[in-house]
């Protein structure tokens, strides 16, 4: 995951994603992480992860496609830290994509990112 501003990155992070891999998110309970271009709508500090934010998916063509295909889009598509009380894994949470879509990073990562990332902020996902 790169943070950019003014189109230079100021940092990168190694990311856990969906257990589905990162392709187009289809319904919901896929386990993929959707790739588009979306918004920070939301940010948590009171999540079941350290610190969450929230990612504006579905968006517009995410919900045809989904009623194409009769069925939900999902949601709670976040950037977050790892769950509460796991925070001692640091590092090895990337050994594999565990979420069940969302984008995860260390506690301290979050943190971070938490700092340098507003709501409104625009996001791509994208393999």
């Amino acid at each position: 995951m790169q943070l950019l501003s003014g189109g230079k990155v100021i940092r990168t992070y190694k990311v856990a994603l969906g257990q589905g891999g990162l392709a187009r998110k289809q319904r919901e309970g896929d386990a993929r992480t959707p790739e588009g271009r979306y918004i920070i709508d939301a940010k948590s500090e009171h999540s079941k992860y350290h610190k969450a934010l929230h990612v504006s998916y579905p968006d517009s063509e995410d919900r045809r496609r989904a009623a194409r295909l009769r069925v939900s889009p999902g949601g709670a598509i976040m950037i977050h830290g790892l769950p509460n009380g796991k925070g001692w894994l640091g590092e090895r949470h990337r050994l594999f994509d565990w979420t069940l879509g969302c984008i995860a990073v260390t506690d301290s990562e979050i943190d971070e990112v938490w700092t340098l990332v507003s709501v409104g902020t625009p996001v791509e996902i994208r393999p």
